[in-house]
């Protein structure tokens, strides 16, 4: 069920909402629950089990964690089998045909896939679990003794697809005691609404454009440059614009989701880039695999290692292709140099300048491969880019996919991936920025996205593979 869908936004939410204020105090968590676990099993009831198995697993081996008698040897034990059973279950349903089909290329066996269908979100509610008892085996948090309670941490549906991904200190005193104000449901709304038009408005239109192109099977530089564009823009907007509407959704609710994306574009090094997009995946990789390797306290090599490390799995979170594997590597070897060379912020408008450059080239080019269906495509598309492809076996023209309402959204894209309006909004007199222009212009983008939606044009949520 998409958040951008009519049946969400017209049956589901309004009924949620709803019931969840009907409910006295002490049932709203209950109530939360089963929307929840109905907004999953919507989409793959029969996935629901792998969701009540993770959170059984995870309550259970929280509860034996918070045993005081229990010693050092026997906490690391039950930490480490949650953690193969939850790595495990992760494994199977994502990379098992991956590994399966790459033995076969390797050696030339003929094992058959299992043709294993990945259940939704299931990178995103595994890596929450695991920050769940990995938080109790540390003792940051106590284990949370109610069955349902742990279930609501796991299954929460704003989030629960496609992020943020939670940490459970973050979130654990939200969970027992919260409070729901006028004020947090508007301004719930407003957040809401606002990643709505992301998503329909600017991140359809481009995806449109981006997927066509990427299609194709040949393309010369300026066509490949503008698919290039369009799904840097796509990407950001799609999953920028779903964190919003979590973040918005979880506000109406009493909680305070931290946010995910701060103009990531606007970076001027790949290490800043990772502080600014998808957050909270970045914050869950250094709290609980980055500083545990050792960080960066044990001297360049090894830090250099660590990092190389962690980045080899975060392409391999995203997905079982090598594509996102080189992606991975791709931002990691960028890391690893900066922090050799010791990139640095400070310098004059020219150096900044130059690094930002350097960043948007970095990152830009990155997105090719991970937009890829295989690294032959990636490299097949990377020589039509710097003028190396087959203009002869190009079938379209820039101008065919370049329409007024795709150059005028391409342009709002732009200058939306940067602060430029938030700015501009800010040193506006508030005669100008009223609570009735604010309204308006919700009221605007609303509209203007359920017109997109009920037209039934391109609508799909990226990061959903994943």
């Amino acid at each position: 069920m998409l958040f951008s869908s009519t049946i969400f936004l017209f049956v589901f939410l309004p009924l949620v909402v709803g019931g969840y204020f009907l409910c006295p105090r002490r049932g709203r968590n209950g109530w939360l629950l089963a929307a929840s676990l109905f907004f999953y099993a919507w989409s793959e009831p029969r996935y629901l089990l792998v969701m009540l198995f993770t959170i059984t697993l995870n309550y259970a081996g929280a509860r034996l964690l918070g045993i005081p008698s229990y010693g050092k040897g026997m906490r690391r034990g039950i930490l480490s089998l949650v953690c193969v059973l939850n790595l495990g279950m992760l494994g199977y349903f994502k990379y098992a045909d991956f590994l399966i089909s790459n033995l076969n290329l390797a050696f030339g066996s003929h094992l058959g896939t299992l043709d294993i269908l990945m259940p939704i979100g299931i990178s995103f509610f595994t890596f929450q679990s695991l920050s769940y008892v990995i938080d109790v085996y540390r003792r940051k948090v106590p284990a949370q003794r109610s069955l349902p309670k742990t279930a609501l941490f796991v299954s929460l549906f704003p989030q629960l697809i496609a992020g943020p991904i939670l940490k459970y200190h973050d979130i654990c005193k939200q969970i027992d005691d919260r409070r729901e104000t006028v004020a947090d449901v508007a301004a719930g709304l407003r957040r809401f609404v606002a990643g709505l038009g992301k998503k329909v408005l600017i991140a359809n239109t481009m995806g449109a454009v981006a997927d066509p192109i990427f299609a194709l099977e040949a393309w010369n530089a300026p066509l490949a440059w503008l698919g290039a564009l369009a799904y840097a823009l796509q990407l950001y907007f799609d999953f920028s614009g779903y964190s919003d509407m979590a973040i918005g959704l979880g506000r109406i609710f009493g909680f305070r989701i931290l946010e995910n994306f701060n103009y990531p574009y606007i970076s001027k090094s790949i290490t800043e880039f990772w502080r600014r997009w998808h957050i909270s995946l970045g914050s869950w990789f250094r709290e609980y695999l980055y500083f545990p390797l050792g960080g960066s306290k044990r001297g360049t090599a090894r830090t250099a290692l660590n990092l190389f490390l962690v980045f080899l799995v975060t392409g391999l979170w995203h997905g079982a292709n090598w594509t996102f594997i080189a992606w991975g590597l791709w931002h990691g070897c960028f890391i690893i140099l900066e922090r050799i060379f010791g990139f640095t912020r400070t310098g004059g408008r020219f150096k900044q300048g130059v690094l930002h450059l350097y960043a948007i080239a970095a990152f830009g080019l990155g997105w090719v491969v991970f937009r890829a269906d295989s690294l032959l495509d990636a490299w097949r598309y990377y020589q039509a880019m710097f003028g190396f492809g087959d203009d002869s076996a190009v079938s379209f023209s820039v101008s065919y996919f370049i329409s007024h309402q795709v150059l005028l959204v391409l342009m709002v894209g732009i200058l939306a991936s940067t602060p430029v309006f938030r700015l501009l909004k800010n040193r506006l007199p508030q005669r100008f920025w009223t609570q009735a222009a604010t309204q308006f212009y919700v009221l605007v983008v609303l509209f203007l996205s359920i017109l997109s939606i009920a037209s039934g044009t391109y609508n799909p949520f990226i990061y959903f593979r994943f």
